[in-house]
């Protein structure tokens, strides 16, 4: 009598990471390893130790884009190959945690978008969004709705519509006039316990900030702050793209496991959509779950920032800016000269501004202003990432840097190489001359 013929131990592999796929989400893999058998290198990339790897497949599972696999040596995939033909290809059984994560995310649908609103006027970028919110909601096959919110506010139902809404969450009470943390929080999460979106957007505003974040911590979900690309993955998760490490990087967040998934966006990142006056859609008028009485802030008096007396670098057509290869606070006259000539402001790296050669209002990038121009004449600026990131959506970007190998360069439309102090002067005399020719024919 023989011994009956144990059937081989199906293999179990070891990870290995994809050339080009990891999005250096922020190390889930190594978090999710048991034996310690990943380490991150300076890209926010997975170094995985072969010899420490259990096959356990958790640094696979917990990867949002599919940046991880298991390899197998050819006998292992031998041995794979007749386990299959044993069990006649039978399908593995769905994970029981996996299968109730993807109930619970099945329950939410729609891209939503909250229009900001001042006085009964709304901020540009809620438009904005809704020109992104479209491109997400078309990607998702599902609708992009915008949440209108205030007293007497009725008008922008028919605004969202013509910049692309299908349909308008109305919230309109005395209560919600002007703009408290505790009302607009109860108001939308109200709407989103409700009719539950899977991706809500905001402006990167004070307002916007203030409510995303407040939102995001009731809901117990993820909210990436300040994002300058937006876009939906294979398994239909929210890829937000960020400055990182203090913008020396460009990171890219997912939140797979949490709904709604919140970003805020900063003003002018995203183009203006067209506006269509036709336009028509649904309007779903919804009660203001809360009080008067229950909101302990009270709104004494609006002051409005500035005084009409800053300069709005973020609405200019034509910007000329100046870094730390303008050597001196009075040389900026030369650029406030080509300014005046073109019709446009001045604006400044970080560099300039914490030189104190101009004012901080003035600064262009990641810690200042984002800006959207038809020309933007970058003046003695090398181009870190965290100054790219605030211009680099500009129509037309001429670059002047006597450093040929500078940043800059890489995304300007024209580049000169040379002396900006023989080049400013010589280009602003050339304009002048243009303009004088031109009225005179």
């Amino acid at each position: 009598m023989t011994d009956a013929v144990k059937p081989p131990k199906k293999p179990r592999g070891k990870a290995r990471l994809l050339e080009n796929k990891c999005i250096a989400c922020g190390a889930r893999c190594q978090s999710a390893c048991p034996v310690d058998a990943i380490q991150m290198n300076d890209a926010g990339e997975p170094i995985i130790d072969a010899s420490r790897c259990i096959g356990c497949v958790k640094c696979v599972k917990v990867c949002p884009v599919q940046a991880l696999e298991m390899s197998f040596t050819p006998e292992e995939l031998r041995i794979l190959q007749e386990l299959a033909a044993v069990s006649g290809g039978e399908p593995v059984e769905e994970d029981a945690e996996e299968a109730a994560l993807k109930k619970k995310l099945a329950a939410y649908s729609g891209v939503w978008v909250f229009v900001e609103q001042t006085e009964g006027e709304a901020a540009k970028v809620s438009w904005e969004l809704l020109g992104k919110g479209k491109e997400l909601a078309q990607a998702r096959k599902c609708p992009l709705c915008a949440v209108v919110m205030g007293d007497g506010v009725e008008k922008l139902c028919d605004q969202a519509f013509g910049y692309g809404a299908e349909k308008v969450y109305l919230m309109d009470a005395p209560v919600l006039r002007h703009y408290r943390t505790e009302a607009y929080q109860k108001s939308l999460c109200a709407l989103v316990e409700k009719y539950k979106p899977e991706v809500i957007l905001m402006g990167a505003t004070g307002l916007g900030r203030d409510l995303a974040g407040v939102v995001a911590t009731v809901m117990a979900t993820g909210l990436t702050a300040d994002c300058t690309g937006l876009s939906i993955d294979d398994k239909g998760n929210l890829m937000q793209t960020r400055p990182a490490f203090g913008g020396n990087i460009m990171a890219t967040i997912v939140c797979d496991k949490f709904r709604p998934q919140m970003s805020t966006v900063r003003p002018h990142v995203m183009p203006m959509p067209d506006f269509d006056p036709q336009a028509k859609g649904e309007i779903v008028r919804e009660p203001v779950p809360v009080a008067e009485e229950q909101v302990l802030v009270k709104v004494l008096d609006i002051l409005m920032d500035g005084g009409g007396s800053k300069v709005d670098i973020a609405g200019a057509e034509f910007i000329v800016s100046g870094g730390r290869g303008m050597m001196a606070k009075e040389n900026f006259s030369m650029l406030e000269e080509l300014a005046q000539v073109l019709g446009g402001v001045v604006g400044a790296s970080r560099s300039a501004v914490d030189a104190g050669w101009m004012p901080p209002d003035r600064q262009v990038g990641q810690t200042g202003k984002t800006v959207r121009p038809k020309v933007y004449i970058a003046c003695g600026i090398s181009g870190a990432i965290q100054h790219l990131v605030g211009m680099q959506d500009s129509d037309v970007v001429i670059a002047i840097n006597r450093d040929a190998e500078a940043p800059i360069f890489e995304v300007a439309s024209y580049g000169l190489v040379g002396d900006l102090f023989k080049i400013i002067p010589a280009l602003t005399n050339k304009l002048r001359a243009l303009k004088a020719a031109r009225s005179k024919a």
